[in-house]
């Protein structure tokens, strides 16, 4: 378990299987509201695993039960100090604007709210409770969604339905969300990290350089045409057949085994 801190320990970083790290956000006395000590301990743990071979999936999770993360600490915005919750290379939270290659999964447990949307909506795929409240209620605040929400929203939603949402500040519920394809899974509230590990574990099983380059491909499906992700679509394959992997996945197929993934 490793995390910066300020004071005390604000994230955790844990193994709670080969190949997957489960990230922590442990301010549950504030609704794991992100601070600056928040922001630069997400921000130093992104960088971390990215660089960390054995790292395939991440599980992002808040502890306490209450919340996955209820957004900015509007305490620190009070006092001014609402750039600390924003780092140079990761944006809010030292996250949503990232550049990671691993597979993020959010595993929601009460609210994900404003800022804690926000970085929900920056994973790959949500598992959720069936508590689980989803909204972005800035303009309540006389504020804007400006981590990202307001343009990943309505690529994830209907956009009547997502406009609806922005303006009005109003929640979602965690099965109305599922129904709309905003997040994978609904699981009974004691159930929901366990099934994101779950989730995990099947994606860690998977050959780590294939998944990163078919979503590396799959997230840039709204921002370019499809000659252009045709481009791209050929290099990635190109660099998928000069792994290791590549012979190992036939070779497993043809010796009715499990493949022996080494990510390289």
């Amino acid at each position: 378990m490793n995390a910066l801190t300020e004071q005390r320990v604000v994230v955790t970083v844990e193994t709670p299987a080969a190949h997957v790290r489960l990230v922590t956000f442990r301010r549950p006395e504030a609704r794991n509201a992100i601070n600056g000590a928040v922001a630069q301990a997400l921000d130093q743990i992104v960088r971390d695993l990215e660089q960390e071979p054995d790292a395939w999936v991440v599980v992002l999770t808040g502890s306490g039960g209450q919340a996955f993360c209820s957004g900015a600490d509007l305490k620190e915005v009070a006092r001014g100090n609402l750039g600390e919750l924003w780092t140079t290379e990761g944006g809010f939270a030292g996250f949503v604007r990232a550049c990671r290659s691993k597979v993020w999964i959010a595993a929601v447990d009460g609210f994900a709210l404003a800022g804690g949307f926000e970085i929900a909506l920056a994973c790959d795929l949500i598992v959720a409770s069936a508590d689980a409240t989803f909204g972005l209620p800035e303009v309540r605040r006389g504020l804007i969604a400006a981590a990202g929400g307001l343009y990943r929203l309505p690529r994830s939603l209907p956009r009547a339905v997502a406009y609806e949402l922005i303006a009005t500040g109003e929640r979602l519920g965690a099965e109305r969300a599922l129904a709309l394809g905003l997040i994978n899974r609904v699981v009974p509230k004691d159930r929901t990290l366990v099934e994101a590990l779950a989730l995990a574990d099947i994606i860690a099983g998977n050959a780590p350089i294939a998944v990163r380059e078919s979503l590396k491909i799959a997230r840039r499906t709204f921002d370019l045409d499809d000659a252009a992700l045709a481009r791209l679509s050929e290099e990635g394959q190109q660099r998928v057949m000069r792994t290791e992997d590549f012979q190992e996945g036939p070779r497993a197929f043809i010796e009715k085994r499990t493949p022996r993934w080494v990510g390289r």
